[in-house]
């Protein structure tokens, strides 16, 4: 490592002001600051002292997604696995020709073929998304000639795993650019963007090639083979069509057809409690979100319908199927894009849970609810701040007149 930052202050004159290469500044900067902490400290009798900076938020969120990218691999590996067993075939091109120099068995009971079977869909999404995102990112820092953020850590991460595995790679090139370019950096980059970039990305795709992004042809990693996700098969016959073809524990476990890495609520667990021990996420958020959407599925579920079927899907399986899950630990914790005062957490996260479950529910053509749900509340989130804000501002003028 002494040889390694070495040789980087070696070099760090030739990107510094004045030297041949000072216009590729934020490059070098992106590299030196993540695999090093910054050398500079501010100056003065004044600081903030706190041990968790945006490096340690955006690592740490991407370790809380890590048992989300297992489940990716895994749930994709499986669900592939289970249908070429019957045919006894492999994928085709060169993901066929790659896993049998792997010695790929297709066992869906075996752990090491389900993961190179998902490996094989999932990694050249997330490459692809991480290479053209950063690519875009690196060019704005040079243009606006300021550091690269460590940002697109997290979104070069979300974006991947909210994909179908059939997902063509050229739209993932095009999602992931839409979400970069149009739902971050044209309003000033990291910080200053008003909504989720990877749910921008995904939403662009979703509405524009809506034949990839939804429907019953996209969840399984197996050409021509066609399986629509528990949401659909609930907005088409309800409860029965559900239980049919999935129980609540593999539900909860994520093993059901869907995006690669948003079918696991447990793994969205486990990452949400890294993310509140370490205090990154809002726990009011959380549950907030939690909140409406068992509040709002009850009263569908007493109400009842005679010609609606998702009016007797119960809240507790609303909160295993589709993204919910996910959105809620992931999404709608973005410190940037989500509520930032504490009571306008509760609000923001009571609006997406009850949005997400009004959408799911009075509108079955979009069974999943809560991408636009979360896009909904970052669109309210700075108007949520603002009344909170002007509420206690009113408040404390009231106190000092009776004062």
């Amino acid at each position: 490592m002494k040889k390694l930052r070495s040789l980087l202050d070696r070099v760090a004159p030739h990107f510094q002001s004045g030297g041949k290469l000072a216009r590729l500044f934020p490059l070098y900067e992106a590299v030196d600051t993540f695999l090093y902490s910054p050398g500079e400290v501010t100056t003065g009798s004044l600081h903030v002292r706190d041990a968790m900076d945006l490096k340690r938020v955006m690592v740490t969120v991407v370790i809380a997604l890590l048992p989300c990218f297992f489940m990716a691999l895994l749930n994709t590996g499986y669900e592939a696995d289970r249908v070429l067993q019957l045919s006894g075939g492999l994928p085709g091109g060169w993901r066929g020709e790659l896993l049998n120099m792997l010695g790929f068995r297709g066992d869906p009971v075996s752990l090491v073929d389900n993961l190179m079977m998902g490996a094989v869909w999932f990694l050249p999404v997330y490459l692809v998304a991480n290479i053209v995102g950063g690519f875009w990112e690196v060019l704005f820092a040079v243009v606006r000639k300021h550091e690269i953020n460590e940002g697109f850590l997290v979104t070069g991460s979300l974006f991947p795993l909210i994909c179908p595995p059939t997902i063509p790679l050229w739209q993932v090139a095009l999602g992931i650019t839409f979400g970069v370019v149009v739902g971050k950096e044209i309003f000033g980059g990291t910080g200053k963007n008003f909504m989720n970039p990877a749910l921008a990305g995904r939403a662009f795709l979703y509405f524009a090639y809506p034949a990839q992004n939804s429907g019953d042809k996209n969840w399984i990693a197996v050409d021509g083979y066609t399986s629509a996700t528990p949401l659909a098969r609930a907005a088409e016959g309800g409860m029965e069509a559900v239980t049919a073809s999935v129980t609540w524990m593999e539900a909860f476990i994520g093993i059901i057809p869907g995006s690669m890495g948003e079918t696991s609520t447990l793994a969205c667990l486990i990452g949400a409690a890294i993310l509140l021990a370490t205090g990154v996420a809002s726990w009011r958020i959380m549950l907030a979100c939690v909140l409406g959407a068992a509040f709002l599925a009850t009263l569908f579920t007493v109400v009842g319908s005679a010609t609606n079927p998702m009016f007797d899907l119960p809240f507790y399986w609303h909160f295993v199927l589709g993204g919910f899950a996910f959105g809620t630990v992931f999404m709608t914790t973005d410190p940037v894009s989500g509520a930032m005062t504490p009571q306008g957490q509760w609000y923001y996260g009571l609006l997406i849970g009850a949005m997400c479950i009004l959408i799911r529910v009075v509108n079955p053509a979009f069974p999943e609810g809560m991408m636009l749900a979360i896009l909904f509340g970052n669109l309210c989130a700075p108007l949520i701040d603002h009344l909170v804000l002007k509420r206690h501002i009113l408040r404390r003028g009231l106190r000092h007149v009776e004062g």
